[in-house]
């Protein structure tokens, strides 16, 4: 395999979820980056949908870069065996590192980490700073209570429709790869 020169970062959880759909999808996905010859940026944990994203990334042969603040570095179990593997002094920072090494951003399941991510680059996107895709990778129906939030900050005026547009959702991982291929040739 041959890498693309491409890379996906992929924002989720540090814990698996409630529901073993959430950690398949996370598998399937880091197997589904590594076959595209896409490499994995995220954010460098061995816990949770992090470590199954890029532990299957790893195993179908993959290139992972993994970024993690200091102060994570035993909550998250940092994850040093990757092909690329970077200490921050923060969370600032860790996201910075992330979206400036990514052609694309994942949204996988995941708590105030995640909708912390995922918000910060869809202001961005909103402001014209990026024009990087943005996914949802909404497993069983995971997203559907953030999108109508979306929906109802359009609908009482506090964003343009555009904002919706920013936001791409797949509900599994086939159909967020040929997605992803589409915006990525």
């Amino acid at each position: 395999m041959e890498l693309s020169g491409k890379s996906v970062c992929v924002f989720c959880g540090s814990r698996d979820g409630n529901h073993a759909a959430y950690a398949t999808a996370a598998r399937e996905l880091g197997a589904a980056l590594a076959t595209e010859g896409w490499r994995l940026v995220y954010g460098a944990g061995d816990v949770g949908l992090m470590g199954a994203v890029a532990n299957a990334a790893q195993g179908a042969g993959g290139k992972t870069f993994g970024v993690i603040p200091v102060h994570l570095m035993n909550r998250e179990v940092g994850k040093r065996d990757l092909d690329r593997f970077v200490v921050t002094e923060n969370m600032h920072e860790r996201k910075k590192v992330m979206y400036m090494n990514s052609d694309a951003i994942i949204v996988m399941p995941g708590g105030a980490g995640s909708l912390d991510e995922f918000f910060e680059v869809l202001t961005w996107r909103q402001l014209g700073l990026h024009a990087k895709p943005i996914y949802l990778l909404n497993t069983d129906g995971y997203w559907e209570p953030l999108m109508r939030l979306v929906e109802h900050v359009i609908a009482e005026g506090f964003a343009d429709a555009s904002l919706a547009g920013f936001i791409g959702t797949a509900p599994d991982v086939p159909a967020l790869m040929a997605a992803l291929r589409a915006d990525l040739s």
